[in-house]
């Protein structure tokens, strides 16, 4: 099924959500992944998309049959219109990355659905040192891998502060990281925060980040994965 190509930023968003419904073998739940994404209610996405609320409950859980290519485009831009309304800060933060040099990010991906914080410790074999009670509570949607020393030689400032912009309960990834203070520094000019932050194999962590990562009320974990390249691995298989 061919979608046709958006222009704008926007659209160009628009059409990445629509493709990933699409090619989902379970397109109800990659919907209902960008709804609470977008921080939509079931009953207010049927509302304003003119259907009842059973309807999208039906797809989401696969009582229904997979979405047509009319549907899913008018359920794209319903939920994008919503929050439009609203003033546009999750969609915008999501169109920001478009425009993100791409040297120094080593990955990025969506899961299929939302992953307990506490599990993405430890499959990371991570090491928390700023829990603020929330390892348990919260969910993570998606992570983003950052190569800190490329990022530094390739991104701009307004490149590197746009990509933390971006992640609505995302988890950042830094590695070739010395101490965890430039991370932490930069995070903490963000009207965004990310959901966690991971520091990939150091041995020590700067006292200043872990002071401020306890400030911003951010999760600051450490990885213990031997290498960058299993630390891609083992991401890559949570989100299959």
């Amino acid at each position: 099924m061919v979608l046709k190509l958006f222009s704008s930023a926007e659209e160009n968003l628009k059409k990445m959500i629509a493709g990933e419904i699409v090619l989902s073998s379970n397109p109800g739940r990659i919907i209902r992944k960008w709804r609470e994404l977008l921080d939509i209610r079931q009953v207010e996405l049927a509302e304003v998309l003119g259907a009842s609320p059973s309807v999208i409950s039906d797809y989401e859980t696969g009582r229904r049959q997979s979405p047509g290519q009319q549907f899913i485009k008018k359920i794209v831009e319903t939920m994008v219109e919503i929050d439009k309304r609203r003033g546009g800060r999750i969609i915008n933060s999501f169109i920001q990355i478009l425009g993100v040099a791409t040297e120094g990010i080593l990955d990025i991906q969506e899961f299929s659905e939302p992953i307990e914080l506490s599990k993405l410790v430890d499959v990371v074999k991570g090491d928390v040192l700023v829990d603020h009670g929330l390892i348990l509570k919260r969910y993570i949607y998606g992570y983003t891998i950052i190569d800190s020393l490329k990022a530094i030689q390739t991104m701009s400032g307004a490149d590197f502060y746009k990509l933390l912009g971006v992640n609505v309960m995302r988890a950042l990834f830094f590695t070739n990281v010395s101490t965890g203070r430039s991370p932490m520094v930069a995070i903490r000019v963000q009207l965004i925060k990310p959901a966690a932050v991971f520091l990939h194999g150091l041995e020590k962590v700067d006292e200043l980040a872990i002071k401020l990562a306890k400030l911003e009320g951010i999760p600051l974990i450490v990885s213990r994965i031997d290498s960058i390249e299993n630390l891609l691995k083992t991401l890559r298989n949570i989100s299959k």
